[in-house]
């Protein structure tokens, strides 16, 4: 199927329901600034990324699959989504996007709590949990501020809606690459299972029994991108009860997978293993063939000493 036949289809899907609702997912393309500075703030656009300098190397400049009502992007601009259709363009402004600039979040705090080699007008630092960059240094003091970089600045958004995502396997993949910045394979299956279900009697006493009942699971593996995701190990629980709702199913199965050894590693140890009995010397006497030794000599003298140090 041709992407154009897709966005077609997408379309009229948004056009039956009278444009989007929240908690359609939607892909969206966007280059967001300051208003005032004109500092790029985020960008779906890789060219722009890298006039504006930034490092674009291991980042992916896909348009973001974002559901409508989630947060996944600033409230102004999902209103600004709702009855919307694919192809859909706009600008939106948001005022203050980064809240409002607090003069009390500026504070004065030991130079101790900030590592020596951040000790410096300007660096990025973290202070008891909290994130803020550093504005001077005197004495054993270091003045910082804890506000947002972007406090008080009105951010520009122009956007593009380039497709909706209706398929619920493609869902999860575009909302969890969203999260944790990696696609992963997923796999939504309706399969049966048996679950105990706990029940009061007539007597007042309670009776277990086990009942077959249908589960739609959605199936995610792990990948070793995965396991080293701060992201995914700090926030997994809260992120997949998400997914179930925003799917609609009923669970989610993480699924490690872990390779198994090259072949020919596990023989090592039992070639190794085969010194301490008399099943080892064919192996002795096939390494020796090759040898610039008397192959014959070192084996019958193995024999004579039956491997474990002669006669006591």
């Amino acid at each position: 199927m041709s992407d154009e036949t897709e966005a077609e289809q997408a379309d009229e899907s948004s056009d039956e329901q009278g444009g989007f609702e929240e908690g359609d997912f939607v892909e969206l393309a966007y280059d967001a600034f300051t208003v005032d500075s004109g500092e790029l703030v985020d960008t779906t656009d890789e060219e722009l990324a890298e006039e504006e300098g930034v490092d674009t190397d291991e980042q992916d400049f896909s348009p973001r699959t974002i559901v409508i009502g989630e947060g996944h992007i600033f409230e102004d601009v999902e209103d600004e989504l709702v009855g919307q259709s694919v192809g859909d363009e706009g600008t939106v402004v948001v005022e203050q996007a980064f809240d409002e600039y607090d003069e009390e979040e500026v504070r004065t705090v030991s130079a101790n709590k900030i590592p020596e080699d951040e000790r410096y007008p300007g660096a990025h630092v973290d202070v008891d949990g909290e994130h803020g960059h550093v504005e001077a240094i005197i004495g054993g003091r270091a003045r910082v501020d804890f506000n947002h970089p972007l406090a008080g600045e009105d951010v520009e958004y122009d956007y593009e809606v380039v497709g909706e995502v209706t398929d619920r396997e493609e869902q999860a993949v575009g909302f969890l690459k969203m999260m944790f910045d990696v696609e992963l394979d997923v796999d939504l299956k309706t399969e049966e299972v048996e679950e105990e279900v706990t029940e009061e009697t007539e007597d007042g006493e309670t009776e277990t029994t086990t009942e077959t009942v249908e589960k739609e699971t959605l199936y995610i593996e792990q990948s070793q991108q995965l396991q080293f995701n701060q992201q995914w190990m700090m926030g997994k629980s809260q992120v997949l009860n998400q997914v179930i709702d925003m799917l609609d199913i009923d669970r989610v199965i993480v699924q490690e997978i872990i390779d198994g050894q090259p072949a020919g590693m596990p023989g090592m140890g039992g070639m190794m293993g085969g010194a301490g009995g008399g099943e080892g010397l064919g192996d002795v006497e096939d390494a020796l063939e090759d040898a610039d030794v008397d192959a014959d000599e070192i084996v019958e003298e193995l024999e004579d000493e039956d491997l474990g140090g002669g006669d006591e």
